[in-house]
């Protein structure tokens, strides 16, 4: 699917989220989603993106797959760079800190990341990069 593609649906389902706090595109492919907002490392701006995610305790966990292309998603590079977010669940905002998954986090979580969505294997084998995992720890 082409970048632009992907742009135009992820808007359309954060709209869909917040007009009815969740009610529609609260779930998709099985899973629950959850509006993300970082904030821009260049622009300093608020950029928001719908993720799946999955639960540990508290803590939230999201993948930065993009599909398997080569790069990392913006949302991703924006935690690197400002770990301090905001997340959305149904009409519930919650502020947190992101924090990438060690090596071995990774290896100990990509089994449930794959049984909760299959694509993820098929992304991880279209990159050379690893797919990272990261917790977004509640503030």
């Amino acid at each position: 699917m082409k970048d632009s593609r992907v742009r135009r649906l992820s808007r359309w389902h954060r709209r869909i989220y917040w007009l009815t706090q969740g009610r529609i595109g609260r779930r998709l492919v099985d899973n629950d989603m959850l509006i993300l907002t970082t904030t821009g490392r260049r622009s300093g701006l608020p950029h928001e993106v719908p993720l799946l995610y999955l639960r540990d305790g508290e803590s939230l966990v999201v993948i930065a797959s993009y599909g398997g292309r080569p790069n990392y998603p913006d949302w991703y590079l924006n935690l690197v760079a400002r770990p301090e977010a905001r997340v959305q669940i149904a009409g519930r905002r919650q502020m947190v800190t992101a924090r990438i998954a060690t090596s071995n986090e990774r290896e100990a979580w990509w089994p449930r990341i794959v049984e909760a969505y299959e694509g993820y294997r098929q992304y991880q084998s279209r990159t050379d990069r690893i797919i990272p995992v990261v917790f977004l720890d509640p503030r």
